[in-house]
């Protein structure tokens, strides 16, 4: 196993940058699939998202030969039981883009009042070996789901997802903001003492 490489095993652009900045300080270099020029599609057929974030990384690890770290991430809206939950990225199709999802989760809630749009960020990061070892971290945000999208920053849900302390939007928060109280960002503290324990 090359001991100096940690593979963040996304192809999503905006996951993979906000990965390369909330991991920046660990004790390795920071590559993607691409950079290494692996091609890899995962089915992630669990029902949480522990089990996806595990198969993940698992797959990637063994195949890369290198120490991987992947994440399951979700929105979860009280007022539609939880939904979307691990099923965030295909909410809308499997095809869909984030304006599709964002579309589509409105829609679902269009009747349903500002008091009663409670939801939560829930972000899950797997840390595997190529030999199979798992270590775990995870890291939770809650907010309001909007009426619209209101800012252009981030990706998926955030636009919609409301901040009461802040006052904002995570799409309109700036990054070193959201990168420190983002539902990633707080599974990224733990995972970043897990990394540097792993060099030392």
């Amino acid at each position: 196993m090359n001991r100096t490489k940690l593979l963040l095993a996304t192809n999503n652009n905006g996951k993979l940058e906000e990965l390369r900045e909330l991991l920046c300080e660990v004790p390795f270099e920071l590559v993607s699939p691409a950079d290494i020029g692996l091609v890899l599609d995962v089915n992630e057929s669990g029902h949480t998202y522990t089990t996806n974030a595990r198969l993940k990384a698992r797959a990637f690890a063994r195949t890369s030969d290198l120490l991987t770290l992947a994440d399951d991430s979700g929105l979860e809206v009280d007022a539609l039981d939880g939904a979307p939950g691990v099923l965030s990225s295909r909410y809308a199709g499997p095809d869909a883009n984030d304006n599709q999802r964002v579309a589509y989760l409105l829609a679902r809630l269009k009747d349903i009042p500002w008091e009663k749009r409670n939801a939560r960020f829930l972000c899950v990061m797997a840390i595997a070996s190529p030999r199979g070892q798992v270590r775990m971290c995870s890291g939770s945000c809650r907010g309001i789901i909007t009426f619209e999208p209101q800012g252009s920053n981030g990706f998926g849900y955030d636009p919609v997802f409301y901040i009461p302390k802040s006052g904002k939007t995570m799409a309109e928060l700036p990054l070193e903001i959201k990168n420190r109280i983002s539902h990633r960002a707080r599974a990224a503290k733990k995972a970043r003492v897990v990394l540097t324990g792993l060099r030392n």
